[in-house]
């Protein structure tokens, strides 16, 4: 009930071309037989897995009792694809993914408006071209071969996949499973051992180079460093390539106090 009315169902033929999906998105690629109560007799079909959507669902414990237990969206998803096609037969099926080239190249002599250029470019790069496919280990050649025409790849581009295509959405059990016997125990970084606590590092760093070896070294010698800059007056500028952050972040807030 609560995941079938978000699936995005779209039938190939000549009116309804290949859908736009996203970077890494989840899809199903569906081959129909029999024709739907509109008469229509389109063959394959795909299916858009939106990003919305959890991708572990907690077992209700009427199901589960004492255990926990967790059931991927791709699951779910598999074991109700012929309701999203009334009157259909679903002979085959397969998930799949695309991994878009996503560089985001912003020529500054020619940008008017940088901030503007570089939103555009952040939502373009999610539909970039194509550089590699996931299919599972059971998709057939055929379908196979259809997605890769429709991104205009090579076989080597091919990659078939035993479970789901994207692990990395396992690591949301950490959060779901309050269970600390589970977890390996918290790492604690020592403090940098080329740096002396309560000192300017502004000052060390004057008097000789300064190697920080994370993760095993903390990291708060680089915040201390930056919390400095933005508390010294002498300080005009801080430049600094920022390449992800997390959600709450340190450097992120220290920037933003800078400005």
């Amino acid at each position: 009930r609560e995941v079938q009315p978000s699936l995005m169902p779209v039938g190939l033929d000549p009116s309804h071309p290949f859908p736009q999906v996203a970077n890494k998105a989840l899809n199903f690629i569906v081959r129909l037989n029999g024709v739907d109560a509109f008469g229509r007799a389109n063959e394959v079909a795909i299916v858009k897995v939106p990003r919305a959507l959890p991708r572990l669902i907690r077992v209700p414990e009427k199901i589960s009792g004492k255990q926990k237990l967790f059931v991927s969206i791709s699951s779910v998803v598999r074991a109700h694809l012929a309701e999203l096609f009334p009157g259909r037969e679903v002979s085959e099926f397969s998930q799949f993914r695309a991994t878009r080239h996503s560089d985001l190249a912003v020529d500054d002599d020619d940008v008017v408006d940088l901030r503007m250029a570089l939103r555009q470019g952040l939502h373009h790069r999610h539909y970039g071209q194509a550089v590699r496919l996931e299919v599972s280990s059971s998709c057939s050649v055929e379908l196979s071969d259809l997605l890769l025409e429709q991104y205009g790849l090579p076989a080597q581009a091919l990659f078939r996949v035993k479970g789901p295509v994207n692990l990395v959405r396992q690591m949301q059990l950490i959060d779901l499973v309050d269970d600390p016997a589970l977890l390996f125990p918290k790492w604690k970084p020592a403090w940098p051992t080329q740096l002396t606590p309560g000192r300017s590092i502004m000052a060390q760093m004057r008097k000789s180079d300064i190697i920080i070896h994370q993760p095993f070294e903390s990291f708060d010698g680089v915040l201390e460093l930056l919390r400095e800059a933005v508390n010294d007056p002498q300080v005009l500028a801080i430049k600094q390539t920022i390449y992800r952050t997390g959600t709450d972040s340190e450097i992120m807030n220290l920037l933003a106090e800078a400005v």
